[in-house]
């Protein structure tokens, strides 16, 4: 399945330099709007649920209106069979460099976004951690292990894994996670809540868990709760 989706994606991607020498074509007024896809089918939503898929697998590409509207065309030519504009032998190999430059693209602005955010504090190791509500009591010794609630999303805002929605704090040790973690949450108490966003190297680096969303060195963002110190017996 996935060759099939890349098979257009090659057509897709490397349409820029096809266009590259013609001019914009004036604007036509187009029919009324179109009414949304009729989901009411098994069919139906399980090519939608297609589109979801093939959407996601395409998010570090950060593609822009304009951008999609050449993909599209990529792969309606594909699935219609038409010629392509371009030499897929010649802009395939082009695809992994795309992703890989938008991502870093992408990354970069994330962090410099969130390092103007009022309150933020930028950590000697690029983490930048921001207290959205302060807690009571000490802050976690590395050693200690916490409990809390999290949610981690991508630069673009897909959220890849969230303790708050399943309902379930989870424990861990604190010296036992991603560097990130171990410096940010090392700097809340109690009750706390923090952002916290991650540069690569100081979440997954090249190797991002089997089996989630996550791209090798991708910034990640976490909001974090500190909902306990179990064992601390200095709680008040």
């Amino acid at each position: 399945m996935r060759s099939m989706w890349m098979a257009a994606l090659v057509l897709a991607l490397g349409a820029p330099a096809a266009h590259a020498q013609t001019s914009k074509p004036a604007k036509q007024p187009g029919p009324a709007a179109k009414a949304p896809p009729d989901l009411t089918s098994d069919d139906a939503k399980t090519i939608y649920a297609l589109g979801v898929s093939v959407g996601r697998d395409l998010s570090s590409f950060a593609l822009t209106p304009e951008e999609v509207q050449i993909l599209q065309k990529g792969i309606a030519d594909s699935i219609a069979g038409t010629a392509p504009a371009v030499d897929p032998k010649e802009y395939g190999p082009k695809i992994q460099a795309l992703g890989k430059g938008r991502q870093a693209q992408a990354s970069a602005a994330m962090l410099v976004r969130a390092e103007k955010e009022s309150g933020a504090v930028k950590l000697p190791s690029g983490v930048i951690y921001h207290e959205v509500q302060a807690g009571t009591g000490r802050s976690p010794r590395p050693t200690d292990t916490v409990k809390v609630h999290y949610e981690g999303r991508l630069v673009d805002g897909t959220v890849f894994d969230s303790s708050a929605r399943r309902g379930i704090p989870v424990e861990f040790p604190l010296n036992g996670v991603i560097p990130c973690w171990t410096q940010g949450v090392a700097k809340m108490k109690i009750g706390g809540k923090a952002k916290l966003t991650c540069p690569g190297s100081t979440a997954y680096g090249e190797r991002p868990p089997p089996g989630s969303r996550i791209p090798p060195n991708a910034v990640l963002v976490f909001d974090v709760e500190l909902v306990d110190i179990p064992g601390d017996t200095s709680k008040q």
